[in-house]
């Protein structure tokens, strides 16, 4: 074989090679897409129920947003940001990997709280280098509500209340609120110089991740899953004890105005969150249904945050679920809807003039706002009613149209009934708008 050969089919090779998606990085399918729907559509109803406003942020930041937002010695941006340099202009730029430190940036940058506090909402997808699981991938999709500007304990609770109005829309079972509150700056600064002295006593114990964390996040030590560390953990100094009389006085307010409206909730001590920017009120929804990933939502106050991204200090609080997760959950609470229809009405016809006549009556169909198939064969040729009409059933539709020579010389078109009592009758042309009306009607009463 010639080297000229030999390249040739190395080139064919190559060009018929399947090209697989990225690991972790998933399609939606037409056969989900309802659910998504379902769930998206719900989100959009509760956010316009409590007046909150929707903001949308690009896909890519500057690093900097998430260095400085998130924190530097985050597990996010040590070990799973995808961040590279624009090779255009140098640009240090990364994917995001959550939705608070971006929509903080905007606000700064656009000016939203110079005529007052901002109720926003956000959703969109997301980007973190870790290992795939359940519940939990690469490119993942977050909805998040953020509160800007408020200072009192009363948005915290109402933020909260929005979570189990969610849960309840979903029909979530088993979903479970934990709450913690982290203070102020001061009082962590006693607290972490108390867990460090506790910590470096029984350094011995600690797995090689904490000890790290001892030097640079002493806090995150409490979130450690690792089961041998559980009984240390426990023994730790809880932020509780450290807490001023303020920092108490938001907590109890926060909890009374939950117990005010029926949310149960848990004091769980440990409760710290994976990022930098939190104070005062932390928080969770959990769950035993998916395994390990038993955090379908969390957030908290960030008082702090607006001030360290630039802006005019001001407070803000919110929290952020994964879409994916919580539709995991639907799953397993049985609660997802049933798959949609793919249309209302499914058209039929026998190709040439019947075809024509037929995608005139698809339009009529559509300028009123009835969702609309019109049957074409895959090889271009006419195909039987008996298989158009296994096509029209499996779309779902109510009703078929039905335009075959004889109808068409009569002036006519037959109207079938798919979903209940399988009647046909004919209809002519000019009357199958207002025929398809009064039985979509019909079968809706």
């Amino acid at each position: 074989m010639t080297d000229q050969n030999a390249q040739a089919k190395v080139q064919k090779t190559q060009k018929t090679q399947k090209i697989n998606g990225v690991r972790g990085m998933n399609d939606l399918l037409p056969a989900d897409a309802a659910q998504w729907a379902h769930l998206e559509h719900v989100l959009r109803d509760l956010t316009r129920a409590y007046g909150y406003e929707f903001l949308r942020t690009p896909i890519v930041e500057a690093t900097a947003v998430f260095q400085r937002g998130i924190g530097e010695v985050t597990d996010i941006v040590e070990k799973e940001m995808y961040s590279f340099e624009d090779r255009l202009n140098g640009e240090q730029l990364t994917l995001r990997p959550e939705g608070t430190a971006a929509l903080v940036r905007s606000v700064i940058e656009n000016n939203l709280l110079y005529e007052g506090p901002k109720r926003l909402w956000y959703t969109g997808p997301m980007f973190r280098h870790e290992r795939p699981q359940r519940g939990r991938y690469r490119q993942f999709h977050q909805f998040g509500i953020e509160a800007l500007g408020f200072a009192g304990p009363d948005i915290d609770a109402e933020i909260i209340l929005m979570g189990q109005r969610l849960w309840d829309e979903l029909g979530l079972k088993g979903v479970r609120l934990e709450i913690n509150s982290l203070g102020q700056a001061t009082e962590r600064a006693e607290h972490r110089a108390a867990l460090v002295t506790y910590f470096e006593k029984n350094k011995a114990q600690l797995d090689e991740d904490s000890q790290r964390r001892l030097i640079t996040n002493p806090l995150r030590i409490l979130d450690s899953k690792n089961p041998e560390m559980q009984t240390l953990i426990e023994g730790a100094p809880k932020l509780l004890d450290f807490l001023g009389e303020e920092s108490l006085k938001h907590f109890n307010a926060v909890q009374a105005l939950l117990k005010a409206n029926n949310i149960p909730c848990k004091i769980n001590p440990r409760l710290v969150r994976g990022l930098d920017y939190y104070n005062l009120t932390v928080f969770e929804w959990v769950t035993d249904e998916l395994g390990a990933q038993g955090t379908i939502a969390g957030g908290g106050r960030y008082d702090p945050l607006i001030e360290r991204m630039g802006g005019k200090a001001a407070p803000a609080c919110g929290w952020a679920m994964g879409m994916e997760r919580v539709l995991e959950l639907m799953k397993v609470s049985g609660s997802l809807p049933e798959t949609q229809a793919q249309c209302d009405i499914f058209v039929l016809h026998q190709g040439g003039e019947t075809l024509t006549a037929a995608m005139i009556i698809a339009e009529r169909l559509r300028s009123a706002g009835i969702d609309t198939i019109l049957f074409c064969p895959p090889d271009g040729q006419s195909a039987s009613f008996k298989s158009q009409m296994k096509k029209a059933d499996s779309s779902g539709a109510a009703f078929a149209v039905i335009i075959g020579p004889d109808e068409l010389a009569k002036n006519e078109a037959q109207l079938k009934d798919l979903r209940g009592t399988g009647e046909q009758k004919s209809v002519p042309l000019d009357d199958v708008l207002g025929a398809a009306i009064d039985a979509l009607v019909g079968a809706s009463e």
